[in-house]
């Protein structure tokens, strides 16, 4: 095949039919959206060719710069796509999830603008949030950027309308359930809504991971508000995947597939089989459902390092929060909601540590606590116990279950700590008093 240019190659991606001696469902026919053949290697080349194809002559006439909020799989096509045409693109982003993402956009010669205290998710009531600060830069320097705005462009939503939903019916008919992860939410809206033009009880499905856990590419359980192109009410159900649910997706993708995608994709699969096992023994007739394969295997070797260091033939670290056995974090020292106000009250040195991500955090906490995210943490830990033994530490997260982790994880190390029981859900359902800084400002 002779093309002109690498862009050509972009869309057109192949429905594969898993085989159901690897799914085990008996009256669903499973196939994978292999969007990870895409030349730039994700989901992500259709919009952002989408949104910037038709502006590249005026972006470059203007000699303005192209700007976008990521972290990931559209900052690395939209830097491809900008790179070809000689025109300058910068990133802006709280931090990488993995590191492999910001070495290519270094290699590629993209500006990148890093903030670790950033939102990680465009959020309307914090004004330290990426898609807030891009309009800052903006104001302050007229003309000078052209800001592609993925969380709200209805481009994001057309290019999956009427390229990944429209090539899905052309290529197997009517579909029943379309399985996807929650990022922009462009995937799962645009194509959604073509394949529910064919088929109005078509089911989507929304893949998220869950509180407190980061898996790239896809929100948790504390990310889900509505604000940009996500709207809760186009999903039939929304379900979690957690990181090692995700990478044993991932594996068998890869193992007993070939297809190597990321851990996105193995969250995706993880949750089609959750969704459809629970449908299957009841249907009377045969049903198709398919998935997205966002990305590739290769973006995220250092991110399975750190969660399966055996898949490479390092020795599991045993001194981890990671790696806690469940009877262990079951011994783990626990205060009830009254029990917590009499140690905040008696002990000028305890340290109230809120596991959750920072817009949950934002939205209203346990007034004094500090935000560290549990996956934060637990990197800090893996290079020592990051709290003085002077500190009396109160772990707080959703349900009061992650927290026991920590809380064990430092008893062990001669930390007096406890986890909060019922979490900050216990703490709000009993009518303490939450510092809101988003109304307090």
């Amino acid at each position: 095949m002779l093309i002109k240019s690498v862009t050509a190659l972009i869309g057109q991606t192949p429905l594969l039919e898993i085989d159901p001696k690897v799914h085990g469902l008996k009256n669903i026919n499973l196939y994978a959206k292999l969007e990870h053949l895409n030349p730039f290697g994700s989901l992500k080349d259709r919009p952002a060719c989408e949104i910037l194809a038709q502006e590249f002559d005026d972006i470059e006439a203007s000699g303005q710069t192209v700007i976008e909020s990521s972290s990931g799989n559209m900052a690395k096509a939209m830097q491809v796509l900008c790179s070809m045409r000689g025109i300058p693109f910068r990133v802006v982003t709280n931090r990488f999830p993995v590191p492999e993402v910001k070495q290519i956009l270094q290699v590629l010669g993209a500006q990148i603008s890093e903030f670790p205290a950033m939102s990680s998710c465009p959020d309307p009531n914090d004004p330290n949030n990426p898609i807030a600060y891009i309009e800052r830069e903006m104001n302050g320097n007229p003309g000078k950027y052209f800001h592609t705005s993925q969380f709200t462009n209805e481009k994001n939503m057309q290019a999956h309308q009427f390229g990944t939903g429209y090539e899905i019916i052309r290529d197997l008919g009517v579909i029943d359930y379309f399985i996807t992860g929650l990022g922009t939410t462009g995937s799962s809206r645009g194509a959604g809504e073509y394949l529910k033009s064919v088929n109005a009880k078509l089911q989507v499905i929304g893949v998220v991971a869950p509180r407190g856990q980061v898996i790239p590419g896809i929100r948790n359980a504390d990310e889900l508000f509505e604000v940009g192109l996500f709207k809760k009410d186009v999903y039939s159900r929304i379900v979690e995947a957690s990181i090692n649910e995700s990478i044993d997706g991932m594996l068998v993708l890869a193992r007993q597939l070939g297809v190597l995608a990321g851990p996105t994709s193995g969250a995706s699969y993880i949750a089609a089989l959750k969704h459809l096992r629970t449908t299957d023994k009841g249907l009377k007739r045969k049903r198709n459902a398919v998935f997205i394969v966002c990305d590739r295997l290769e973006w995220y070797l250092s991110y399975l390092q750190k969660h399966r260091p055996e898949l490479f033939g390092y020795t599991t670290r045993k001194n981890t929060p990671r790696n806690l056995p469940e009877d262990v974090c079951a011994q783990a020292p626990q205060v009830n909601v009254e029990q917590a106000l009499t140690l905040l009250s008696a002990n000028s040195h305890c340290l109230v540590v809120d596991l959750r991500g920072s817009l949950a955090f934002k939205s209203g906490h346990i007034e004094g606590a500090i935000n560290m995210p549990s996956d934060v943490l637990e990197d800090l830990c893996e290079m020592g116990v990051p709290f003085s033994k002077k500190h009396h530490v109160l772990f707080v997260c959703p349900q009061g279950e992650d927290s026991r982790r920590f809380a064990a994880f430092l008893t062990q190390h001669g930390i007096t700590s406890a986890s909060l029981s019922g979490g900050f859900i216990a703490w709000r359902d009993a009518g303490m008093p939450i510092y809101r800084p988003m109304l307090n400002k």
